[in-house]
């Protein structure tokens, strides 16, 4: 597929690129705000306050920081290489480890597939909600997150040619939605159906220590916070992105924890956290219900947390797909998952078995009704990214003796070092996380493991070679058409 041709407008220092540079910084914010805004906020709200009790707001307060500490790191090493590949791409020039870039790459693209299957759990719950449907029956809840996840993998058969304004527009809906829970918590506070004493209340299950719940808890609440370091993808089609980044990333991450640590207080202040954590994947419905009752914005937000969910679903299925199909390109996986559709031009073998993955995920952990399937798989995505940003943080430290003659961003050595400290921390079995998010992110990890090697030995035995010479073209939407470029 040929590319297009080269932007011609740059700035002094700016690199020059294939892709054309169209985002300038107020379309930058609107992506990184549209990217981390989603599933996090609409699904888990009451699954983070039945960690905390009514202090809700501090895991999203805490997620919110470290978040910010990450993203300075992202922000040098985006400054300093501006290609797409973020993650891998900064850890192959840091480590040069093959099977490591690898392990890096194919964790992210695990992340993409758990936080959609988050996703389609979220909407099962959403659609029943909006259309009267018992949401209590598991059958159909079941049912209709694998049909969504199928509609999902069938858009993505088809070839979607996402355009920065379309996010636009899907970030302006997505965001109504929450302004919406926030004006509405404005009115019951003015109508004194608000107690703001118990956002102070710490009430944690069995015997843990206020720290402790509070870490079990951001563990989960950083899935809201992810998005972030998908921008980093961008830079290559961002007008002066030195300069921008910084400004619109930390912008970016600072409206959407404003936004959230406001929703978590509005929301304990109006329904008592039992009722919220019963509430499962549509929190944010019930604390509208209770907030402005007889005003129909309650029937409204189902269906705006539906297309939230949703476009956050299908924005994390291409990108895995994409992955896996990157990575089979570069004979890292086996190739077959490389094929391409010969009339959509679309990865069809990486679609359909980042689909099965999908499938397998919501099965696995709804087998069991003691399980939370969005606390479980919305936990799995946070601790999949958080061992990446720790990795991330690393290589901020490491690629110091890597000097280039342009300027670019440089973060204070202390907060890569936080950064690195703290997001290794929250991966840690210390937190009180479910045992469930270890033994998925094992399994995934475990078949990337096995793949890897069988691909490996493969090639070895054919005298093929693998290709991660440059992991800026795994994954790179122009390999194949409908991709997400």
């Amino acid at each position: 597929m040929s590319r297009p041709a080269p932007d011609q407008r740059t700035v002094p220092g700016e690199e020059p690129t294939e892709l054309r540079r169209v985002m300038g910084p107020k379309l930058l914010l609107l992506f990184i705000v549209g990217d981390i805004l989603g599933t996090g906020v609409y699904a888990l709200t009451g699954q983070v306050a039945a960690e905390v009790g009514g202090a809700a707001w501090a895991p999203f307060l805490v997620a919110f920081l470290v978040a910010l500490v990450t993203a300075f790191s992202y922000l040098e090493l985006v400054t300093k290489y501006p290609h797409a590949a973020g993650a891998a791409l900064y850890t192959h020039k840091a480590f040069g480890i093959h099977l490591f870039t690898f392990m890096v790459c194919f964790t992210v693209m695990c992340s993409g597939i758990t936080s959609a299957s988050t996703a389609s759990r979220a909407f099962a719950e959403n659609l029943a909600l909006g259309f009267g449907l018992d949401k209590q029956n598991a059958t159909l809840i079941i049912v209709v997150a694998l049909l969504f996840m199928a509609s999902v993998a069938a858009i993505n058969l088809r070839g979607v040619g996402e355009s920065v304004r379309t996010n636009i527009f899907l970030t302006l809906v997505e965001l109504s939605g929450l302004l919406l829970v926030i004006l509405v918590g404005f009115y019951a506070m003015f109508a004194d159906r608000v107690d703001f004493s118990r956002t102070v209340v710490f009430d944690s299950p069995g015997d843990k220590s206020a720290f402790f719940a509070v870490t079990a808890a951001t563990s989960l609440a950083f899935f809201a916070m992810v998005g972030f370091e998908d921008s980093v993808n961008m830079a290559e089609e961002t007008h002066d992105p030195v300069r921008n980044f910084p400004r619109m990333m930390i912008a970016g991450i600072g409206i959407t924890g404003l936004i959230y640590v406001l929703i978590a207080i509005f929301a304990v202040a109006i329904v008592p956290v039992g009722e919220l954590a019963a509430a499962e994947s549509t929190p944010l419905v019930l604390v509208v219900e209770r907030a402005a009752p007889g005003i129909p914005a309650a029937d409204v937000l189902p269906f705006v947390s539906m297309f939230a969910v949703a476009n956050s679903a299908l924005i994390n299925m291409l990108m895995a797909s994409r992955l896996l199909y990157g990575m089979a390109k570069q004979n890292v996986l086996p190739s077959f998952l490389g094929k391409v559709g010969p009339t959509r031009r679309t990865p069809w073998a990486a679609i359909l078995c980042t689909t099965a993955i999908a499938f397998g995920l919501i099965w696995f952990v709804s087998r069991d009704p003691e399980n939370s399937v969005v606390s479980a798989l919305g936990g799995t995505t946070a601790l999949l990214l958080l061992a990446v940003f720790a990795i991330v943080n690393v290589c901020v430290l490491v690629l110091r003796r890597d000097r280039i003659e342009r300027s670019h961003f440089r973060a204070p050595t202390v907060l890569p070092i936080i950064g690195a400290i703290s997001c290794a921390f929250f991966v840690g079995p210390w937190t009180g996380r479910a045992v469930i998010q270890y033994e998925i992110a094992a399994w995934l990890l475990g078949i990337g493991l096995a793949l890897g090697i069988l691909t490996w030995l493969t090639n070895r035995l054919v005298g093929q070679r693998t290709r991660i010479s440059d992991p800026r073209s795994i994954g790179d939407p122009g390999d194949a058409e409908g991709g997400t470029g």
